[in-house]
Order: structure tokens, then C-alpha cells, then sequence
């Protein structure tokens, strides 16, 4: 049986906004989301592209979620209160289960401008208590998927074959495409994941129908019912074509979301702000 041929949903081309402070720029590429339409983004709950110098950000707690956080450019130290530490530089990948909670920060280099995308995703039900963790996915360490005039890194789960060993708890996919001018590539997917893709540099169709994307272009894919397979076409124009690919399975479970915390309760989270109030998330 054929794989059902994705095409093009939508394309949004969010404007960048003013942030936290006269130096932060930032740029909201899932606004459904932002307005609490989480059923449209599900499992994915923001993605966040931001330029921001040390001091935009504090230390803040997060429990009930999944940060995945990629550096386009520049330089984040980060640690938490729970004793980890590290670098995420130019083209690395940090994802961190934030589960039951803890405290974190991401901090730019002394003098450096950080360009990064932050998404966040939903840990199901089951999972949202689930211990605190880190997945370090460097860069030029992640598997690599080649064709003629592509390269497609693999941060988590599949492209043609080639496996990401990064752990889910909701199944997400995230690959990389760089391709040269006029090459193309097919991407499989589970019909029923949500898929976007986020084009970062140059031009190109994406889609069965070829839909035009350009730089700054947030392309919703089309999707089914069931687990069956599906492609994604994508091609570069008369340029390099540089864009990434965000799809996961929804969980399709309710969502409350109060600042850090996202559960399924109002309850859960009272009780959330309550333990953090109370130290339970460790040191602050």
C-alpha cells in the first residue's frame, strides 16, 4: 500500500517581537498554542525562536514537560539545582525532562547574542511525575542520514532508515534537512503525528503539491488517522535550503497549562506551585 502523500496545512510567517527586555528579540512559531489551543499542536505545547544576551533569563522551575532546546548560534552554559551542568553550542540539541520538577537556567556566553529554538512538549499522563533528565544530543555526534546533495541529521526518531537513539515518552520526531541547490528528499513519518517544519535558510516546496516556503516560513503538514506511513517531500530552490522538521504523536489527553508547570488538572497544578513554594523541588 502507498504511503499517504502529506501536503501543506498552512504556512504562518510569524513577525519577531520585542521579549523581556530592550536586548531579547523573540519570535512565537506556534501561536495557536500560545492562545491555549493545544489540541492543534498536540503533543507540542510553544516553540520559541530567541535572541537573547546573558541576564534576559533567571533561574525557573518546570514540571509536567519536555524542554528541547537547539543553539543556531552562539554559545548557553546551563545548570540546575540538582547538580547538572554543561554547554550547548552552535548546532547541539539539549533535551530535558523536566518531569516531577526542578530549577534550571540557560545562560549566554559573556558578550554573546544566542539564537535558539525552544520547543516544549507534553509528557503524557502517566509520565508527568516521571524522574528529572537530560539527553545531550551534540551536534556533529547525531546520526546522519545521506542522499544525493543532503544531509539530514536525526535528533530524534527516524529518517530513511537511519535511528536516533534519543529516548520519548511522547514519540517525537526531529530531523534537520540541509540540501543543495535542486536536491530533494523524502521524509516518512506516522500518519498521525503533527508535523511542522520550521524553514531557517533559503527557499524551496515542500509538500505533494509543492507548496513555496521560504526563510522564516512555519509549514503545517497535513496528517491522518491512523499509524499508517506517510511522506513529506522536500526540495531546495536555486539556493541551500536549510529547514527542520518538529512531528509527534498527540496525546489527546487535557491539558492545563499555569506559567512553568503543564498538567491535566487545575489540581495538579495547585499542587505543582505548592511544592515548589514548599522546596520539594529541591534548593532554589
Amino acid at each position: 500500500m502507498a504511503a499517504f502523500e502529506r501536503s501543506v496545512l498552512r504556512i504562518d510567517r510569524p513577525e519577531v517581537q520585542q521579549g523581556m527586555t530592550p536586548q531579547h528579540r523573540v519570535r512565537p512559531l506556534m501561536p495557536a498554542a500560545m492562545r491555549g489551543d493545544f489540541a492543534a499542536t498536540d503533543p507540542f505545547l510553544a516553540l520559541m525562536e530567541d535572541w537573547f544576551p546573558r541576564g534576559v533569563f533567571g533561574k525557573h522551575p518546570h514540571r509536567g514537560i519536555e524542554t528541547v532546546t537547539y543553539v543556531l548560534e552562539g554559545r548557553l552554559d546551563h545548570y540546575d539545582n540538582q547538580g547538572h551542568s554543561g554547554v550547548i553550542g552552535p548546532g547541539d540539541v539539549q533535551w530535558m525532562t523536566a518531569g516531577s520538577g526542578l530549577i534550571h537556567n540557560e545562560i549566554p556566553a559573556e558578550g554573546v547574542v544566542v539564537h535558539s529554538l525552544q520547543l516544549w512538549v507534553n509528557l503524557p499522563a502517566a509520565d508527568k511525575m516521571t524522574a528529572p533528565r537530560y539527553q545531550d544530543l551534540a551536534g556533529d555526534a547525531v546520526p546522519v542520514r545521506r542522499e544525493p546533495g543532503a544531509e539530514i541529521r536525526v535528533f530524534s526518531g527516524e529518517s530513511g532508515g537511519v535511528i536516533s537513539p534519543t529516548k520519548n515518552f511522547a514519540p517525537v520526531t526531529m530531523v534537520e534537512f540541509r540540501l543543495e541547490p535542486g536536491a530533494w528528499v523524502r521524509q516518512d513519518l506516522p500518519a498521525d503525528y503533527n508535523a511542522v517544519v520550521v524553514v531557517l535558510e533559503g527557499a524551496g516546496a515542500l509538500g505533494a503539491k509543492g507548496a513555496p516556503v521560504a526563510a522564516g516560513d512555519v509549514a503545517w503538514l497535513t496528517r491522518g488517522d491512523s499509524a499508517a506511513p506517510s511522506e513529506t517531500a522536500i526540495q531546495a530552490g536555486d539556493k541551500p535550503l536549510r529547514a527542520l522538521l518538529y512531528a509527534g504523536r498527540p496525546l489527546r489527553e487535557p491539558v492545563v497549562a499555569r506559567g512553568p508547570f503543564v498538567m491535566n488538572t487545575e489540581a495538579e497544578i495547585d499542587q505543582a506551585y505548592a511544592d515548589y513554594r514548599a522546596g520539594r523541588f529541591g534548593p532554589i
